[in-house]
This record gives structure tokens, C-alpha cells and sequence, in this order.
């Protein structure tokens, strides 16, 4: 029988070297997922329809329609599986517990072959280094439960602080979506402005980037760089790097990633974390905003 987990304490801690490895494993089950919803949706502008959505119990798909059903996958955190339901009232299930990502997918594709669903993806991962096809990975394998849990648990705590901070802007801006390529937490806003060509990016960079941005949100890392809330602006105006932002935990990487980092150790451990976690969000976005010359008055909800 699959054990439930309870929500215990909002702002769980999240030490990475903690839940690594489980941590990989999860990533390259939800590409699986996610390369599912790639197939059977058309495209939404940025990749939009691919990415995952909150529901009470997890992460879920959008409804994809497959010969004249529809379909939906769930990621349920609390009792742990991974949860399919079509419209004609049929529901499968299989757990999410200790399993090679190669025996994984392969339960996957079987479940939807079930169901009468056939669907072709390409098996190898994205957005990692040292990319193994999901067929031939027997490297991963670990699923901590506890650890699972604690993860969404953090993400329903910063969930709230990104709905107030996305809905100051009354411009174009994305969903509170997860992304399975980066395995991120992400909020997008636009100034409406075509994006300069990115010369030598793949065909997924050049969509995603096809307008001015300036993003927020939130990765649980990979190692070396622990548990993280970001923000950048692309294209990026001069002088960000140097901008003063807030609170003082946060830090701008010009090493590797070119963006703002805060540790989410830091908000955790806060005194008040919504607070903490709301200054890095609105003092990023001001200082692009206002470096990179947006029609503020136009874009905010005032």
C-alpha cells in the first residue's frame, strides 16, 4: 500500500546534498512527463503549453487531447504517484517509489499503450550535462519520499509570494508554471518588445526568448549551487550586474549564470520568509525594469 505523506511546517528545509540524488531522478522522471505533453499539445507561445501546473496534491500537465479524449498526468506528492486520468473516466496510477529512470519510463509508455495511447517522444534529456537516453539509465534511481514532500511543500509556501508579485503587472506575463527542462518554479513578465536575434541558440532558446523578459523563480539546484530563488532580464541592460537589490542574502552570479540568486536557506531561516522573498522579487524586477527602459506606468498595476 503507498503511504500518504502529511503537510507538516511551511518553509521546510531543502539542503540539496541532502536529496541529490533523488533530486535527479525526479528531474529526468518529469521529462519523461514532460516530453509527453511536448507530443500531444501544439505549441503555445514560449513553450507554454509543455510546462506543469500546481493542483492540490502536486504537478499536472495541462489537459492534452489524444484521439478524441483527453489527457492528464499528475505528479501527486502526497500519496506519491504518478497519477493518469482520461475523460472517458478511466484512472491508472503507478508509484513513485525507488526505480531506474530506464524501468520508469518503460512503465510509463506501457500505462499509455493501455490506455490506448500512442505517443513517440525523443528519449534524450535536455537542459543536463552528460545527457543518458531514458531507456538506457540505470544510473538513476532513488526516490526519497520525505524528501519529495518537503520540495513541494516549499513550493506551495513560495506559491502565494509569486501570485502577489505576478499580479502587480498588468502586461504580458506567463503563468506560475514548472519547467521539466530546468526543473524550475518561473514567472515571466514582457514589455510587449521583439528580443534581438540570440545568434547560435537552438531552436528552443530562440522561441522562449523571442520577446524583451525579465523572469523570476525558483530552482532547487544542482550541485554545486544549492536551493536558489533567481532573477534575470533578457536581453540584460547594462549596469544590472552592479544594481543593488534586496535582501542582503542576495547576490548576482557573473561567473557562470549572469543572473541574481537568493538563497532559499536564507528566506527559510527569515523572519518573516513571504517578506524576504517579496523584497528580492520586486527590487530585481525594479532595477531591470528601470536599466532596461520598460514603460513602467503602463505595465503596473497602480
Amino acid at each position: 500500500m503507498t503511504s500518504i505523506s502529511v503537510a507538516k511546517e511551511t518553509w521546510p528545509e531543502l539542503k540539496l546534498s541532502a536529496w541529490e540524488d533523488t533530486r535527479a531522478t525526479l528531474h529526468m522522471w518529469t521529462q519523461i512527463v514532460g516530453k509527453i505533453c511536448l507530443a500531444l499539445t501544439p505549441l503555445t507561445n514560449h513553450w507554454w503549453n509543455v510546462t506543469f501546473h500546481f493542483t492540490a496534491r502536486g504537478l499536472s500537465t495541462p489537459a492534452m487531447t489524444v484521439g478524441g479524449r483527453t489527457l492528464r498526468m499528475t505528479f501527486d506528492f502526497v500519496a506519491h504517484q504518478l497519477v493518469f486520468q482520461t475523460s472517458d473516466g478511466v484512472t491508472k496510477t503507478i508509484p513513485l517509489e525507488p526505480r531506474t529512470v530506464a524501468e520508469f519510463y518503460q512503465r510509463v509508455m506501457d500505462t499509455l499503450r493501455g490506455l490506448d495511447i500512442q505517443v513517440h517522444i525523443w528519449t534524450m534529456p535536455v537542459e543536463i550535462p552528460d545527457p543518458i537516453r531514458f531507456e538506457k539509465d540505470v544510473t538513476h534511481h532513488t526516490y526519497d519520499p520525505d524528501a519529495v514532500n518537503a520540495f513541494w511543500r516549499a513550493l506551495l509556501s513560495m506559491k502565494p509570494v509569486f501570485e502577489r508579485f505576478r499580479c502587480a503587472f498588468i502586461g504580458k506575463c506567463s503563468p506560475i508554471h514548472f519547467f521539466w527542462g530546468g526543473f524550475d518554479l518561473a514567472v515571466t513578465r514582457f514589455n510587449g518588445k521583439r528580443a534581438p536575434e540570440r545568434p547560435g541558440a537552438d531552436a528552443m532558446n530562440q522561441e522562449a526568448y523571442s520577446h524583451e523578459v525579465i523572469s523570476h523563480g525558483f530552482w532547487p539546484g544542482r550541485l554545486p549551487l544549492d536551493a536558489s530563488f533567481y532573477a534575470y532580464a533578457a536581453p540584460e541592460p547594462p549596469g544590472l550586474k552592479e544594481a543593488k537589490v534586496h535582501p542582503a542574502a542576495a547576490y548576482y552570479d557573473d561567473k557562470v549564470w549572469n543572473e541574481f540568486f537568493l538563497p532559499y536557506e536564507a528566506v527559510r531561516t527569515a523572519r518573516n520568509p513571504a517578506d524576504e522573498l517579496t523584497a528580492f522579487l520586486n527590487s530585481t524586477y525594479e532595477a531591470a525594469a528601470t536599466l532596461a527602459g520598460w514603460n513602467r506606468a503602463e505595465l503596473e498595476r497602480r
